[in-house]
């Protein structure tokens, strides 16, 4: 990790932004570059100033979160992106992984917790506040039922692959593990998560892991 990560702060309550600003000084490796108050600004904000990690609320007028979360990815900002929010619902958590987020924490986490997590987040590990990846599972686990969703049609690389990403490997730890380019892990990983139907890696590696899809994959 460099000395310090680079922060974008983006939520429509000063007094929220503010908040998270000062405990994110409290850390000695992030810091925040940017605020916008809209989804808007946040896009140009995230476009101008390439951040590493930000921090997006999901209830927010004009674009909301998932709408800016959705234009990030479409824009090709690769930053991590975790979604603060109020909201536990199954739904808005789901729809948020789908939409690319790297997390989904809710804005009561207790002060150090909430660092951890970011700091997690940073290292390619995806946070998702307790008692909230059991409802993801359980929405995936259902949606699987109903789809008849398995494994068979993968090759054994995506197998692996599949194992990597259940226990939170980035692209570029799996390269290394694999002794292959990167570039050719993220297209096995399009062609796993085209087979599977999935639209985001997080939902894969919750769904392997909850339906120990990942166990026989991994060794």
């Amino acid at each position: 990790m460099p000395e310090f990560s680079s922060v974008l702060v983006i939520d429509d309550h000063p007094l929220f932004r503010r908040g998270v600003t000062q405990l994110l000084e409290l850390s000695p490796v992030l810091r925040v570059v940017g605020e916008a108050a809209s989804g808007e600004e946040g896009l140009q904000q995230a476009k101008k100033l390439d951040p590493e990690l930000i921090l997006l609320d999901l209830n927010m007028k004009g674009m909301n979160g998932i709408q800016t979360l959705q234009a990030m990815r479409d824009a090709g900002i690769e930053a991590r992106i975790v979604i603060l929010t109020v909201s536990d619902a199954a739904e808005d958590l789901v729809s948020a992984i789908r939409a690319g987020a790297d997390g989904y924490l809710l804005k009561d986490t207790e002060p150090e917790l909430m660092l951890q997590h970011l700091h997690d987040a940073l290292l390619s590990k995806t946070v998702i506040s307790e008692g909230l990846t059991g409802l993801l599972a359980n929405a995936l686990r259902n949606e699987a039922v109903h789809d008849n969703r398995q494994q068979a049609d993968l090759t054994d690389r995506e197998r692996v692959i599949l194992g990597f990403l259940a226990n939170g490997l980035s692209n570029k730890l799996i390269a290394r593990e694999l002794d292959i380019m990167e570039s050719t892990v993220k297209v096995h990983i399009r062609n796993l998560l085209k087979k599977l139907k999935f639209r985001s890696r997080v939902e894969a590696a919750v769904w392997a892991v909850t339906n120990n899809e990942w166990r026989e994959s991994s060794h």
